[in-house]
């Protein structure tokens, strides 16, 4: 046997006796979520070298950081300042460390006060950067024949030896130049 439907006011009625469920929210942002674990986190451990890494050159400056790379940041356990190993490229190591001073008061700038108190110095290849290109030295076209044999002419007084040939590169340079 079907069951009759009810009226619309016993709808109402049965509806205003149940008790319906809350309307559902979305979920608050990850960012709002983890905020408090992150600064707790953060407090704990600080930024890694990961952070230094990525501003590195803006830290130490364009000198230093051409021959260094930040590789470790280690904290004591009982909390403190820690210690920051950097890698530095060849015979450039004497010069990092009477800088090591300068360097620390540059990363405790970025990372807070008191954050690094030592610097410790690993020689070895950078892996960062690869070795910078060294200048080719320009080769200058030679001269031609007629301004060869001019400039020869111009010299046939003066005897030969190291006056002379000093005298024909100066010639050939000032030739080559006015052509350029």
């Amino acid at each position: 046997m079907r069951r009759p439907l009810p009226t619309p006011a016993e709808a109402a009625e049965i509806l205003a006796r149940k008790r319906t469920l809350p309307q559902r929210r979305p979920p608050p942002p990850a960012g709002r979520g983890l905020r408090k674990l992150l600064k707790e986190l953060d407090a704990k451990y600080g930024q890694g070298p990961g952070a230094l890494q990525a501003r590195w050159r803006e830290i130490v400056g364009p000198d230093i950081a051409r021959r260094t790379e930040p590789v470790k940041l280690s904290k004591p356990r009982g909390g403190g300042p820690g210690a920051l190993e950097i890698r530095v490229a060849g015979a450039s190591a004497a010069l990092i460390q009477h800088q090591a001073p300068e360097i620390v008061a540059r990363v405790n700038l970025f990372l807070g006060e008191g954050a690094v108190n030592k610097l410790r110095i690993v020689q070895g290849p950078l892996r960062g950067l690869a070795p910078e290109p060294r200048p080719q030295p320009r080769r200058t076209p030679p001269l031609d024949a007629a301004q060869e044999a001019e400039l020869a002419r111009g010299l046939e007084s003066v005897p030969e030896g190291p006056l002379k040939a000093a005298l024909l590169r100066l010639g050939r340079g000032v030739l080559r130049r006015r052509a350029g």
